[in-house]
């Protein structure tokens, strides 16, 4: 008979593999929800669920995840390709004539729900599993990432019966997303790949229009806590943190000037933190100068 359309465009043929139990009789009529066939794969996509501290370890740290998943790029439409010996090959078509069809490898071996045909829509899992965080942020953006870091994070604790609230991680994640790279320099004095904060980029380019110049532009970067801790605008922070040597050194050799704007830096040189009484302070200070 003739052959079906689904609602978001696509034939309705389904590829079932050899274990697949069908639920249906040949020319037996059927509606939308009815159960075609069974198929007897839920042991393979029973994932594992790290817990406890090492998947705290990874999230803080931006890790990519050893089987993460794989994120469609773009909406488009699903074929399938020519197989490699161990890979099947997916291409997915772009509907935006303007944009390029995308291709991905995914091992043979992996429990895959998606059909020829298929439409799928920028963002949606080709292949499940754990994403990694950089993938998440290229695709969807900022406030995905941040969301899906607050949100695993706060499942692992949940998970040890631990209550903690959001702005405690948000506060971190924050700091994990500080940084941007610059893609296109203007008339700045940045170079393409500088990691530059957002709030000094955001105030070189304020100058810049100004001036009736051309601002710099830039995409937000995810850095783990430790890579974060260690590009901070102060030296004796960072040194007091790890990797020393090498952070005093870089420091000398730039001859950077601690200016003295964090709670870190004041403490280790016996200064009033720039908060609460000492915050009133520099602030006369920073008046009176």
């Amino acid at each position: 008979g003739k052959v079906g359309k689904l609602s978001k465009g696509g034939d309705a043929r389904f590829l079932l593999s050899v274990e697949a139990i069908l639920s249906v009789e040949p020319g037996a009529h059927v509606r939308p929800g009815d159960v075609l066939a069974r198929i007897p794969m839920e042991s393979a996509k029973t994932k594992d669920i790290t817990g406890g501290l090492p998947r705290v370890a990874e999230l803080f740290e931006a890790r990519r995840p050893k089987d993460h998943a794989i994120i469609a790029e773009i909406d488009g439409t699903v074929r399938f390709g020519r197989d490699y010996k161990n890979k099947r090959r997916i291409i997915i078509e772009p509907h935006d004539s303007t944009l390029e069809p995308v291709e991905y490898l995914i091992p043979k071996g992996k429990p895959f729900h998606l059909q020829d045909g298929d439409v799928i829509e920028k963002g949606d899992y080709i292949l499940d599993g754990n994403p990694a965080p950089h993938d998440i942020l290229a695709i969807k953006g900022v406030e995905a990432l941040a969301s899906y870091l607050v949100n695993e994070i706060q499942e692992v604790y949940r998970l040890q019966g631990v209550s903690i609230n959001d702005k405690h991680i948000e506060v971190i994640v924050r700091q994990m997303l500080q940084k941007v790279e610059i893609t296109t320099q203007g008339d700045s004095t940045y170079i393409p790949g500088d990691h530059v904060d957002v709030i000094e980029l955001e105030e070189v380019n304020e100058r810049l229009i100004e001036d009736g110049k051309k601002p710099a532009e830039g995409q937000p970067v995810l850095l783990g806590i430790t890579k974060a801790s260690l590009q901070t605008p102060s030296f004796i922070s960072a040194a007091s943190f790890q990797e020393t040597t090498r952070v005093l050194t870089e420091a000398a050799v730039a001859g950077k000037t601690d200016m003295l704007q964090g709670l870190k830096e004041n403490v280790i040189v016996g200064r009033l933190i720039p908060a609460g009484t000492g915050g009133t302070m520099s602030q006369i200070r920073r008046i009176a100068t």
